[in-house]
């Protein structure tokens, strides 16, 4: 009888869970688990992030005879340090610098940049425009901008004590995963079947190696970009070249959309400076990301995450609606987890299905 087919009994449990967590979920019984998960998401994350990028350093240092695990950590800890000073000492001041003129220049030379182009409507619009139209908007869109900086001035103070926390955490818990990651795969493999020892084994160091590829390789990218950019700045004598190419080198760890965003503050400046300098800011730009993409990239990253650039440009499209900036951060590292893991299930079960 069909009540006693397996399909159907499948499918009721399943709609039976599917009721019971919507049910759970009026009751807001999830409440406690997503506050846990929202504590725990950027410690873990940030956390992650370094953790790929130390852990090659601790591991050859722990090889050494007569290095205990834990002085390699402290020694890597302290290298660190050292070499966030040094940079301090060689651009704080600059970057100081650049950062108190453009905070208190920029408004001023927008201002300014705002009446010339006003000016030059004036003169060539021939009725077209209404400077009156253009101006009550603008004036209506900053009023609300600073009338809501103002309503959510309590959950930004929050947001800044949150992250201030998260930077104290970081390094305990990034100590601990240093210190302790090894003991992570044999932990995961009691939980995997003996029969399935060796593929469960195989699909976790490929996911170690994967994560470890795409962290490390999109750091030095972002990295190159930063420089090359600094180098084109220097080129066109655009102002805060500094602080401008740093920003490219934050926004840059996203694939394809963080260079973009990371021009932006270059082109305000340069509407400021010289509008003609717009061209030479997206020309520099063009520039780099062929280097990136035809030999640094390549090199670096390699072909071991093997994604398609429209499926990566989709995911960030995606992540970002729905996530924003964190989402995009996450996107491609993710996918190509979940696509090792689902080849490497599929490349094991068609084998078990030739050997049987």
């Amino acid at each position: 009888m069909w009540l006693n087919h397996s399909y159907f009994k499948y499918m009721t449990g399943f709609i039976l869970a599917l009721i019971s967590i919507y049910l759970l979920s009026l009751l807001d019984a999830f409440a406690p688990i997503g506050t846990i998960i929202s504590t725990l998401f950027y410690p873990i994350l940030i956390a992650g992030f370094f953790y790929y990028i130390c852990k090659p350093i601790v591991h050859v240092l722990s090889k050494l005879k007569f290095v205990p695990r834990t002085f390699a950590i402290l020694f890597v800890y302290a290298s660190g340090a050292g070499l966030f000073y040094l940079l301090y000492r060689l651009l704080a001041a600059t970057i100081q610098s650049q950062v108190s003129n453009l905070s208190s220049n920029l408004p001023e030379d927008l201002k300014k940049s705002a009446q010339e182009a006003e000016k030059t409507i004036e003169e060539n619009d021939m009725g077209v425009v209404s400077l009156s139209s253009i101006r009550q908007k603008a004036t209506s869109f900053f009023s609300d901008l600073a009338s809501a900086a103002g309503d959510h001035a309590t959950e930004i103070f929050s947001a800044l004590t949150g992250a201030a926390t998260v930077l104290v955490v970081v390094p305990f818990v990034l100590f601990f995963l240093l210190k302790d990651g090894h003991r992570l795969l044999p932990f995961l493999m009691n939980f995997i079947p003996a029969q399935h020892q060796e593929e469960g084994k195989k699909i976790l160091k490929d996911i170690d190696q994967t994560l470890g590829a795409y962290i490390i390789g999109q750091i030095t990218v972002a990295f190159t970009d930063g420089v090359l950019m600094y180098i084109g700045y220097l080129i066109i004598g655009i102002d805060y070249a500094l602080v401008l190419s740093i920003f490219v080198f934050l926004t840059a760890v996203v694939p394809f959309f963080g260079p973009l965003l990371g021009v932006l503050p270059a082109v305000v400046v340069s509407l400021t400076q010289d509008p003609a300098m717009v061209i030479y800011v997206f020309i520099i730009m063009i520039v780099v990301q062929q280097l990136e993409g035809n030999i640094v990239a390549p090199v670096v990253l390699g072909n071991r995450l093997n994604v398609h650039p429209l499926t990566i440009i989709l995911l960030l499209i995606v992540t970002a609606a729905l996530y924003g900036f964190i989402g995009m951060l996450i996107a491609v590292p993710l996918y190509a987890v979940l696509k090792v893991t689902l080849k490497n299930l599929y490349h094991f079960y068609r084998l078990r299905r030739i050997q049987t």
